[in-house]
């Protein structure tokens, strides 16, 4: 299929989203620097990051023809075969753009090398014109990026390149049913972290240096994954006379599943790859399957 557009996806600055909160560059100032935070560093990461928007810009539409994307438009945005996708910012962009992309190649490029690790990043703003070209001519290397969904008895369907997270949207504690292989229990917890090979380095290594911490371990290792695995961890579960601690982690693999039952009135909720404007209500009444999906993102590699 002839590419003959790419679609520039980017997000708004830290900085841009202070003016849209406080309506001026000075009020947003005024805000941060008598909160006693270092302004300069958001004008700094803006400037840089602009500076590395436009040169991507100008540098592609040598090459073929495109058109800017806000990130909050994805989600209704009707990507075609035609298109390419370039990424222009940190790893949880890519992340959320992957899930809209049906299968359409992403190149992705880290503006800012400096400040962000860029794990899903595998181009710069200097090299990134050879998986353009790449992909152009067909002659491409990639990298397929698994999801994970859930899917509600209402057919509902939320994916995640990272992670999903299954539970309710405040401090109070989630309550719901879990069943795997067979084995069903109640549970009282912060909720489920649900995680991919791509996301497990993210939210769920966080859940396990935790866990070493309490337990005083340096040397206790991570899950390893594999891209057809997906692994669970309930966080902060309680065990009472109501609710059980037995199903606390675990690996699904592919084909395998974990059934979820909301037990929850009100506030409960999914949401993928920590963005919560990405979210399926949850509340009593409702099932999730929480599987490995057939869908997949395409990554372009360096």
């Amino acid at each position: 299929m002839k590419i003959e557009y790419a679609i520039i996806i980017k997000n708004k600055t830290r900085l841009e989203s202070l003016i849209e909160r406080f309506n001026t560059k000075a009020q947003a100032k005024f805000y941060i620097e008598s909160s006693g935070g270092n302004f300069q560093e958001y004008v700094d990461e803006h400037e840089k990051f602009h500076q590395s928007f436009i040169e991507v810009q100008t540098k592609l539409s040598k090459v073929i023809k495109n058109k800017v994307i806000e990130r909050e438009f994805v989600p209704s945005y009707i990507f075609s075969e035609n298109n390419l996708i370039v990424v222009v910012g940190q790893d949880g962009l890519v992340a959320n753009v992957a899930k809209y992309s049906k299968h359409i190649p992403i190149v992705a490029i880290n503006p800012d090398p400096e400040r962000y690790d860029g794990v899903l990043l595998p181009f710069t703003v200097k090299n990134f014109l050879n998986g353009v070209n790449s992909v152009i001519n067909e002659s491409f290397s990639s990298k397929k990026m698994k999801f994970a969904e859930a899917v509600l008895n209402d057919g509902q369907k939320l994916l995640a390149v990272n992670d999903l997270f299954i539970g309710i949207s405040s401090h109070s504690s989630a309550r719901y049913k879990i069943l795997l292989n067979g084995k069903e229990e109640t549970h009282s917890s912060s909720g489920i972290i649900v995680s991919t090979k791509t996301g497990s380095t993210g939210w769920l290594s966080s859940i396990f240096n935790m866990a070493f911490g309490i337990l005083g371990e340096s040397n206790l290792k991570y899950p390893k994954l594999n891209e057809d695995d997906l692994y669970f961890a309930v966080r902060e579960p309680f065990k009472s006379i109501k609710t059980q601690t037995g199903i606390c982690n675990g690996r699904l693999k592919k084909g395998s599943k974990l059934i979820i039952e909301s037990l929850m009135p009100n506030n409960g909720f999914i949401f993928s790859d920590v963005i919560e404007q990405d979210f399926l209500q949850f509340n009593s009444g409702a099932t999730a399957e929480i599987r490995l999906s057939d869908d997949e993102a395409v990554l372009v590699l360096n």
